[in-house]
């Protein structure tokens, strides 16, 4: 009997050039996250600081509709892996950073392929994929980002999720630093749309529960890394940020109520997301630069 073909051996000559993208920054995008996430108007002068990840909502791509593929991702695109029946999962990231980025200034995104890394879980075999973005301005590196998105073939034999979503139960409150929240639909659609994020599982319930396996609609990991950095902007908005990373663990599902929890150390905070089902769906740690 043939073996099926390994993952890994799909992207043996895969190697992508890197793709430089260019952006003004305009301020609306800002004020348009600001809105959805029910934070006060931001500042929109042009100079004024762009916050950490809220870069995701800018170099934005809008493919024409015969691109994407049944789950609404592009069905080829320079950095998506060509394995078959593919399927992907937001596993986290890093960013470094040097300056902000400067609303209303144009900027540079130069993107490349960091790594490809075959493994094993539970739900079969995996291959991480690390995308790394340098962010410029005026001539100076200002962010460094990696992020990490794991990809399988079908869906995993491991896989397990609850089988309904309880709207009523809430996560009991932990850490110097508290921001709760009840994603619905309502707000799913509106950071779809700001992130040009086309992907079924965020507003597609039969979808979600026929093809993936998941009992509703999925929150957006972007969303989940974004509130649990709104505890920084919230509790520490002297102090500036040097470097993130963080890991998503869990998906979370609309309705569920959230609760994200920091706390800070010595020369940071580390900061994690629960709900009631479950304390660490999303961690991360931030450290601070020496001047902020």
């Amino acid at each position: 009997m043939t073996s099926s073909p390994t993952l890994s051996s799909y992207v043996d000559t895969w190697h992508p050039a890197p793709v430089v993208d260019e952006d003004t920054l305009p301020a609306a995008p800002a004020a348009a996250l600001s809105a959805a996430l029910d934070l006060p108007a931001p500042a929109a002068q042009p100079g004024d600081p762009l916050p950490p990840l809220w870069q995701w909502l800018y170099f934005l791509e809008w493919p024409r509709q015969s691109e994407l593929g049944p789950d609404g991702h592009l069905r080829e695109a320079r950095f998506l892996p060509p394995i078959p029946r593919r399927r992907r999962m937001f596993a986290g990231g890093r960013l470094d950073v040097a300056e902000p980025l400067r609303l209303g200034e144009p900027a540079e995104r130069i993107s490349s392929l960091h790594a490809v890394t075959p493994k094993y879980g539970r739900s079969g075999e995996l291959l991480f994929v690390t995308a790394r973005q340098e962010f410029r301005q005026s001539g100076r590196v200002c962010l460094v980002e990696e992020q990490d998105i794991v990809y399988r073939s079908g869906r995993g034999a491991g896989e397990r999720h609850p089988e309904h979503i309880d709207t009523t139960a809430r996560p009991e409150a932990a850490g110097t630093w508290c921001l709760a929240l009840q994603p619905d639909e309502r707000l799913l659609f509106r950071i779809s749309a700001l992130t040009a994020n086309a992907h079924r599982i965020h507003y597609d319930v039969p979808y979600c529960r026929d093809e993936e396996g998941y009992p509703g609609l999925v929150v957006h990991g972007p969303l989940l890394a974004l509130l649990m950095l709104e505890l920084v902007r919230r509790y520490a908005p002297e102090r500036q940020l040097r470097s993130l990373s963080y890991r998503l663990r869990r998906p979370v599902f609309a309705g569920e109520h959230i609760a994200a929890a920091g706390a800070p150390t010595a020369d940071g905070a580390e900061l994690s997301l629960a709900t009631a089902r479950e304390r660490r769906h999303a961690t991360a740690e931030v450290t601070f630069s020496r001047a902020g």
